[in-house]
């Protein structure tokens, strides 16, 4: 694999970084791929595109263009892989990956660059390596601060004698070995996204629930971390364990650093985790939920007599009651026609817009404990409304995170470290599932 330049741009095309390995082309090609890649059509453009001799092949990651080009015959999936593997990194050493960070950063990611890439050739892009290389510190946007608990949201877990860490705890700079006052940390973190499709008579039809376990460690050396699941833990069809709830993937896949000699008698995941992050566990569940479905929606569409389109909608959050829903939106498309909108929403926090542009009504709601109901009447003025224009009404899409809640009831039994590391540190384990696609037919 060759690569020839490496640039990143903003969403708006900004030139954020270029580096030129080769020289076998000009700086202008920057300009001619934001030029492709914005006269496309369609949310995803192509990841591979060609201009002459010269092949763009790109990933987006945190809003941002990370490109790479080639005049060579190099696999794409070799540069895709490589783009991941780099923004990671980026994201390692600058803490987020956004445009003011690299800003913030250039002089830093340049130096990783050079450190990365010789002659276009990939050297390395292990942090382990490359932290003997990189004398550049990284600059944060904001102090970080682990008693800061206004951003918590995303996620949150009551360990260690009910602290809880912020969703911002973990978004800052791999510690470098050159600073031992740095917090002595690391973050487990189980990330599930769940697909969902509700049919219009409330029957579950599908169901898809993709996690990962995700590892952050801000410890200057740990020589092993031994990471204990659920002892009912079971993958596949195969018979059940523990006596416990059943807790059941379809399939699952591990890191190569993992060792696996503890997990078939007692779920037990042994590695020895290097500065960063990696996720050390995918896990897939097809076609079945272990309880019913986080959302049940009961919709109602009619015409009133002034000839305008009657939408009522109540939403049920069938959660347990000590788990909270936060950043709902619903997306309702509309009639083609639609001109106007007006609405009565049940709690003062809600708010909804008819997009006329999408034909699409935003329903938001910003919490909304388990347990318990919203409800919303959307009146749009509809000119010509007919019978065949209120069947365009739906399918409505739910957008939402659960944090502190697995849909496969996976759990993290215990986080251990040997041996103990001297001085403060703290372990974090943190849970949350992200809507990828919930469905729900009028």
């Amino acid at each position: 694999m060759m690569i020839s330049q490496l640039f990143i741009l903003s969403s708006k095309g900004d030139h954020l970084i270029y580096k030129d390995y080769r020289g076998e082309a000009g700086s202008d090609v920057i300009d001619v791929f934001y030029e492709k890649v914005t006269a496309l059509t369609g949310d995803q453009p192509p990841v591979v595109m060609s201009h002459k001799d010269l092949h763009f092949v790109h990933i987006r990651q945190g809003g941002l263009y990370w490109v790479a080009t080639t005049t060579a015959d190099s696999s794409p999936f070799s540069i895709i892989e490589f783009l991941n593997r780099l923004s990671g990194l980026v994201k390692d050493y600058c803490g987020s990956l956004s445009e003011k960070a690299i800003q913030m950063n250039f002089a830093l990611i340049y130096e990783l660059l050079d450190e990365v890439l010789d002659y276009g050739y990939v050297q390395t892009t292990s942090s382990d390596v490359l932290k003997n290389f990189i004398q550049s510190e990284a600059v944060s946007s904001k102090p970080f601060s682990l008693f800061d608990l206004s951003n918590v949201g995303l996620f949150g877990a009551e360990t260690q004698q009910n602290k809880v860490a912020p969703s911002s705890a973990a978004t800052r700079p791999i510690q470098s070995s050159r600073d031992p006052g740095g917090k002595s940390e690391i973050f487990v973190d189980v990330i599930e996204k769940m697909s969902v499709v509700i049919g219009s008579n409330g029957v579950l039809m599908k169901a898809d629930i993709e996690g990962e376990i995700r590892v952050k460690c801000y410890m200057p050396s740990c020589s092993e971390m031994r990471i204990g699941l659920n002892e009912e833990f079971s993958v596949g069809k195969s018979q059940l364990r523990g006596y416990g709830a059943a807790v059941r993937v379809d399939e699952c896949s591990f890191h190569q650093s993992v060792q696996l000699d503890e997990f078939q008698s007692h779920r037990i995941l042994r590695l020895c985790p290097s500065q960063g992050e990696h996720t050390v566990m995918q896990y897939r569940l097809s076609d079945e939920l272990p309880s019913a479905p986080p959302f049940r929606l009961f919709p109602s569409v009619e015409r009133d007599s002034a000839g305008r389109l009657l939408m009522y909608l109540k939403l049920r959050c069938d959660l347990p009651p000590k788990s909270t829903a936060i950043n709902l939106s619903a997306s309702i498309p509309v009639p083609r026609g639609s001109v106007s909108l007006s609405q009565e929403l049940s709690s003062p926090d809600q708010s909804a817009e008819l997009q006329l542009q999408n034909r699409t009504v935003f329903w938001k709601i910003p919490r909304l404990c388990g347990g318990t109901q919203l409800s919303a009447l959307f009146k749009l003025d509809v000119p010509g409304l007919s019978s065949a224009s209120m069947l365009e009404v739906g399918p409505v899409g739910l957008s939402f995170e659960l944090p502190k809640w697995t849909g496969t009831g996976l759990q993290i039994r215990f986080l251990r470290l040997s041996p103990v590391h001297p001085g403060p540190s703290q372990r974090w384990v943190r849970y949350v599932t992200h809507s990828d696609s919930y469905i729900i037919r009028i």
